[in-house]
């Protein structure tokens, strides 16, 4: 993993859960969030890497997304969850994208979520399809993953969100589709939350 350090990212993000908008887990007007809508949340984040560099191993123009489940009443919430990582990456690509997604490279992801992960699943090379257009997002991997946007959500306060990062304001979104196929994870709900914004990690943080 030395190869792989120091590392920097930085790009556009797109999630979709099944909270209901505007999540209550978002800090609102610098607010703090609180319990999610429903006790479980089910969600699928995703990162479009604009530029990034691992060591010597170049991310820019690559995409990742993580699709998860955890339940806020199991003790520590753990996050169960499955990494795509994009398949028209090099082997080294995809493992340097693995080690920061997951957090064991440390730096800005796990300190922002990848310490809630409790157990991976699985860890998927795949066909990963992002467009991350202000209310024009969706994504699609395959027959794992679909979610896209439906419209936006207006609010007189700035929103963030603690995995792109609470210095990140974006905007709060209504999914018209969100469906999730891939072993344990599996549900299809629509009219739920998401949220779009930019993002900037790095092991120095």
């Amino acid at each position: 993993m030395s190869l792989l350090m120091p590392w920097i990212i930085s790009g556009s993000y797109y999630e979709v859960c099944n909270c209901e908008a505007i999540c209550p887990c978002r800090r609102q007007g610098g607010r703090k969030g609180e319990r999610s809508s429903y006790g479980t949340c089910d969600f699928a984040l995703s990162w479009r890497v604009l530029k990034g560099q691992a060591g010597y191993v170049d991310l820019s123009y690559l995409s990742v997304v993580l699709a998860g489940s955890y339940c806020e009443d199991e003790p520590g919430a753990p996050w169960r969850v499955v990494l795509y990582v994009d398949e028209r990456g090099t082997l080294e690509q995809q493992q340097a994208l693995r080690y920061i997604f997951l957090g064991h490279a440390g730096g800005t992801t796990l300190r922002n979520f990848a310490r809630a992960i409790g157990e991976v699943y699985a860890v998927r090379p795949a066909q990963i399809e992002l467009h991350h257009a202000s209310n024009q997002e969706h994504i699609a991997i395959e027959h794992y993953v679909t979610a896209r946007t439906d419209r936006s959500v207006l609010s007189d306060e700035t929103v963030t969100c603690g995995i792109p990062g609470h210095d990140r304001p974006g905007q709060e979104i209504i999914a018209d589709v969100f469906h999730v196929d891939d072993g344990a994870l599996h549900w299809s709900i629509s009219g739920r939350c998401g949220f779009a914004s930019s993002f900037a990690y790095s092991s120095n943080d």
